[in-house]
């Protein structure tokens, strides 16, 4: 395949600018679209994490008895069983009491049950409610989870304004650039060189420019998106822990600057076309 010779380049000052201008909403892009991919991500293992653990209240001693005989009837759904001690249960309480408050004659007995599969959710729940409070983790966390699905709403809305930002800008410097450079494409007209001839020269130019900088602005953006997850997990516990990126995530990652090249030379290719046709 014959390579296209270009017949005129942009000016120096016209490079640096627009190769800054996409390298900076590229770098914006890449971290807006990878917090909303790990947060995703995070919130869909928070949710796997806790729909098969439930905790049971009892608040009448006389129960537990029942209470025991459903766990050993329903013992092949059941992965673990563990009675909270009341040491743990008064640690816990601490901030909401004041000292010295005796609470061994207010506190339930309460079991924290882990299930083999979360389908048997509803199986134990309608033998123990009658007789207990039974409370899933799933529906407890519910608001966290809820919070971080709006998180990924709002990061995925700001990556679409950045996204369209990146092609308002493509747009309007190719305009320009090519407004500055009309007098050489007329020339290039003239001598025979058709409009499509003339809108490639512009695209290979623009392309040029928009891969590199979208490769800076990965290079740059992927130490920010490390940064955030080592941030994020160093918490332990949380939804913020359970962020992360998986390998389809970073290929998702890795094609968004690819997608933005593209869209560069489209928008290129129509706006110099535009530009050639007003004539």
């Amino acid at each position: 395949m014959k390579k296209t010779k270009l017949v005129f380049s942009l000016v120096r000052e016209q490079s640096i600018f627009m190769t800054a201008v996409i390298a900076i909403l590229s770098f914006l892009s890449i971290v807006a679209f990878g917090i909303s991919l790990s947060i995703a991500s995070g919130v869909i293992r928070w949710n796997n994490q806790w729909d098969k653990y439930a905790t049971i209240q009892v608040m009448k001693s006389d129960n537990i008895p029942a209470i025991k005989q459903v766990f050993n009837k329903y013992n092949n759904k059941i992965e673990s069983v563990r009675e909270i001690p009341r040491n743990e249960m008064e640690e816990l309480m601490k901030p909401w009491i004041s000292s010295g408050a005796k609470l061994n004659d207010y506190l339930p007995s309460m079991f924290e049950i882990k299930l083999k599969d979360a389908k048997s959710m509803e199986i134990l729940k309608s033998e123990i409610s009658n007789r207990a409070r039974f409370l899933t983790h799933n529906s407890a966390l519910k608001s966290s989870i809820s919070s971080g699905w709006k998180l990924v709403s709002i990061t995925t809305f700001v990556l679409f304004i950045i996204l369209a930002s990146i092609g308002i800008c493509i747009s309007y410097i190719s305009r320009n650039i090519a407004m500055l450079h009309k007098h050489e494409l007329e020339i290039l007209n003239q001598i025979g060189a058709s409009d499509k001839f003339v809108a490639t020269q512009m695209q290979i130019i623009v392309g040029k420019i928009s891969s590199f900088a979208c490769l800076v602005g990965f290079l740059t953006a992927c130490p920010i998106l490390f940064m955030i997850l080592g941030t994020a997990q160093s918490a332990r516990v949380g939804l913020l822990a359970t962020l992360y990126l998986s390998g389809n995530d970073w290929l998702a990652l890795m094609l968004l600057p690819i997608i933005i090249v593209m869209v560069s030379v489209y928008i290129t290719k129509k706006t110099t076309l535009k530009i050639l046709s007003e004539k």
